[in-house]
């Protein structure tokens, strides 16, 4: 019945069928049968009957009505009526011309399903007359279609038989060539890069745009950058590819120079490229960009775009300006999901959790049903120990969505148990993923140098290049940080050369980040090395640097790096300011760079930052000069946490401790809240003093607040005991050998060894070695001890 009603519904008098007048068929890229026709005697020109396909033009289907002119392009979305009039020419026998073939062809590999991939490579080996253009379409749906290999052997095909290669099915390969491995697709990248070349095709912006994505994606920055300025020919579409290249591999700062160069040669914007642009300004430290670009969107008129407006609300979110994102998304006409999102991903960031759960009720109260990225972007808040209380029923609804078995969402439930303390929840979900993306494997690094366990990170790194899967920017920046002790200096530098063996070490976070390493190893010659190597400096190599000699104490060098710095014309921060003053430890460093430091602080207005003035305190306290140390502390109106953590500390240091322990008596009369830090440099007071009451006054009260956990306060708690004699109350506070941090292990060790009880030093010694931890040098200290 299907098929009858493709027929036209008759329009015409039946006497004038009866007649058979034969009219002329119009004119069509239908064949017509050799059969149906004859030879008069009165003319040598063959008369045909009507083709029944050709009778489709009167159907009262538009769609239907338009295949004897456009063929089965219109009928894509209309999946049974175009397999009704491929079944009805199959079954009159009825020839298609060779450009309804194609597009038959096109229709079955749009349909993205097997049984039609099938089909459509079935119809590719009947056909005989085989235009370029038919190559062209089996090659990309083919690629479309997920059957890559196939796709590379129609290839080899059309070169065999002298097909011209074009651009539109060598960028549909190049797309294959990023669904493999790093080194697998980028040696396919390349030998098609090369193709494309010979064949004449690199001014095809299509394939040089195609390209210039499949090296972005696979870190390669230089050959993309490289490709990108040999194009003869470059689109907004061009740029974009670029822009995205650069800002994924954190070249925020060159993405920016791209678009800006991009608007001087005239290239006009559209929405993509404007989204994109928005985006990496949001990742800058500077808003001056953003809000300039933002301005140049309102200037054309994009800003109602969607995809536009959603960009310029994550912007707004991640540069704090959330009254500016309010404002444009009670503005915007139309919200999508993605707009949603972007508000609870802001206050997500912003730390205004409560709000977050109040847009998602809006959501679903408007009928939008979450998506992964909602539900990742609430599991980002049900992180903090405030609302991990919510995140329980965030995995609920994800199983509930039908959502637990997507990648993102597993990678959001994993990141929110490391960060809520609950690794082993975390390794659970990790390791029963049926597929992992490079996400899920940098997560899980991640996890592991959250919790401290940096050999269980090393082995996770090793077991990622098992799979084809490619390390990235990230991948090196969490690995690295689990190099960051000095019995890890070895694991650092493997990791550095593996770095330097994918070329990744021109990218500004990896640098970053082996600066850092080398800092923690206190190897500041190699991270000196890193640092002259490094194409471009921001803010924070400086800030690592100038931190790796404030752990050394080098008060000469850390000045050195400030200088270097401020003659590359970047502004310190306060981050700049606290890393120097760590840097000084004695009188002469005090007189030399100290004082006037203090008084550069005053002059460009950094006093009246709260933790530039903290670390105020510490610098003097750390120069043996406390009485400068209470004078800044006395002068600060608004008296934080912080300020009264660093003149306890200031005073335990300098050996006061009973000054430190009432001024913690102050403190909770101005009605601060006892954090781990406070409570664990008064259990230290305590532990110089040799005072077990007051200590296990404090621990209690430690246990009281919650704080009895944390690692910070039970090494401190673990001193305590150990120096006041009471070995068994320590046992009682060490955490258990699986989570055990190697500072633990340490205080531990020691304890033991001061009171003479060697055998046990020894056995705890391998007790650590056991579970996996390296012995550092304060552990081999007391062990030789």
């Amino acid at each position: 019945m299907l098929f009858l009603s493709l027929l036209p519904r008759r329009t015409r008098p039946p006497a004038i069928h009866r007649r058979r007048i034969h009219r002329p068929p119009p004119r069509l890229l239908l064949a017509t049968t050799s059969s149906s026709c004859r030879v008069t005697t009165t003319a040598s020109t063959q008369q045909c009957p009507p083709s029944t396909l050709a009778l489709l033009a009167d159907h009262p289907h538009p769609a239907v009505a338009e295949f004897p002119r456009a063929g089965f392009s219109r009928l894509g979305d209309h999946p049974l009526l175009a397999r009704a009039i491929h079944g009805l020419a199959v079954r009159l026998a009825l020839p298609l011309s060779a450009f309804h073939r194609n597009t038959l062809l096109a229709f079955y590999f749009r349909q993205r399903d097997a049984s039609a991939a099938a089909a459509a490579l079935h119809l590719f080996d009947e056909m005989a007359d085989r235009t370029p253009s038919t190559w062209y379409t089996a090659v990309s749906g083919c690629v479309r279609c997920g059957r890559d290999g196939t796709a590379f052997e129609m290839l080899r095909g059309m070169r065999e038989r002298g097909v011209p290669l074009s651009g539109f099915a060598l960028a549909s390969l190049v797309t294959a060539c990023e669904r493999r491995g790093r080194d697998e697709g980028i040696a396919c990248g390349a030998a098609i890069h090369a193709l494309t070349h010979r064949a004449g095709l690199m001014g095809n912006v299509y394939i040089g745009t195609a390209l210039l994505h499949l090296y972005g994606s696979r870190g390669i920055v230089s050959d993309a950058q490289r490709l990108f300025w040999e194009m003869p020919e470059r689109n907004v579409v061009s740029w974009t590819a670029l822009m995205v290249a650069l800002s994924s591999n954190g070249y925020l700062e060159e993405a920016l120079r791209a678009y800006r160069q991009m608007r001087r040669d005239g290239v006009p914007c559209n929405a993509n490229a404007f989204a994109t642009v928005v985006s990496l300004c949001g990742s800058l430290e500077n808003e001056v960009p953003g809000l300039q670009v933002a301005s140049q969107v309102i200037v054309s008129g994009l800003q109602n775009q969607v995809s536009v407006a959603n960009s310029l609300i994550t912007m707004f979110g991640n540069l704090g300006r959330v009254h500016d994102a309010e404002k444009l998304f009670d503005r915007m006409e139309e919200h999508d999901t993605i707009s949603w999102n972007a508000m609870i991903s802001m206050y997500s960031h912003q730390g205004i959790c409560s709000k977050c759960f109040l847009v998602f009720s809006d959501m679903r109260h408007h009928g939008l049903r979450p998506d992964a990225t909602t539900l990742c972007s609430l599991m980002s808040v049900c992180a903090s120990s405030d609302h991990f209380s919510h995140g329980s029923g965030i995995h609920s609804l994800c199983l509930r969505s039908s959502l637990d078995s997507s990648v993102t969402v597993i990678n959001a439930l994993v990141n929110m148990y490391s960060a809520a303390g609950k690794l082993s929840d975390a390794e659970f979900l990790f390791w029963n993923m049926s597929r992992r993306d490079l996400i899920s494997w940098n997560t899980m690094i991640s996890s592991y140098v959250q919790n401290c366990n940096s050999t269980d990170a090393l082995k996770t790194l090793g077991q990622l290049f098992h799979t084809n899967e490619s390390p990235n920017h990230l991948t090196f920046s969490s690995a690295l940080g689990a190099c960051s002790s000095p019995g890890a200096l070895i694991d650092g530098k493997m990791v550095h050369a593996i770095v330097l063996q994918l070329s990744l070490q021109r990218n500004l976070l990896v640098g970053n980040s082996l600066i850092t390493m080398y800092g923690k190893c206190n190897s500041m010659e190699d991270a000196e090395k890193v640092f002259q190597s490094m194409p471009t400096h921001d803010i924070v190599s400086y800030n690592v640097l100038i931190g790796g000699y404030a752990v050394l104490e080098d008060g000469t060098k850390a000045m050195q790096v400030f200088s270097w710095m401020r003659s590359a014309g970047i502004k310190p921060n306060y981050i700049t300011m606290i890393n120097i003053h760590g840097s000084f430890a004695s009188s002469n460093d005090l007189h030399n760079y100290g004082r006037p430091l203090h008084a550069y602080i005053i002059r460009t207005g950094f006093l009246s930052d709260e933790y530039v003035a903290n670390s105020l305190i510490t610098m003097y306290a750390k120069c043996g000069n406390l009485e400068s140390s209470t004078n800044i502390f006395n002068s600060i109106t608004n008296k934080n946490i912080v300020s009264w953590n660093a003149i306890i500390a200031a005073n335990v240091q300098l050996g006061h401790g009973e000054e430190a322990l009432k001024l913690f008596i102050d403190m909770q009369h101005a009605g601060n809240k006892l954090d781990r830090v406070c409570l664990a440099e008064c259990l230290s007071s305590c532990a110089s003093l040799a005072s077990l009451e007051e200590g296990m006054q404090l621990h209690g009260l430690g246990m009281k607040s919650g704080l009895d956990s944390d690692s910070y306060v039970v090494n401190a708690a673990m001193d305590m005991y150990g120096k006041c004699g009471k070995m068994d109350e320590m046992l009682q506070v060490v955490p258990d050998q699986a989570i055990r941090p190697q500072q633990c292990w340490n205080t531990l060790i020691s304890g033991y060894a001061k009171y003479g009880y060697f055998k046990e030093a020894e056995e705890t010694f391998k007790q650590m070695v056991a579970t996996g931890r390296k012995p550092d040098y304060v552990t081999q200290g007391y062990r030789l001890l």
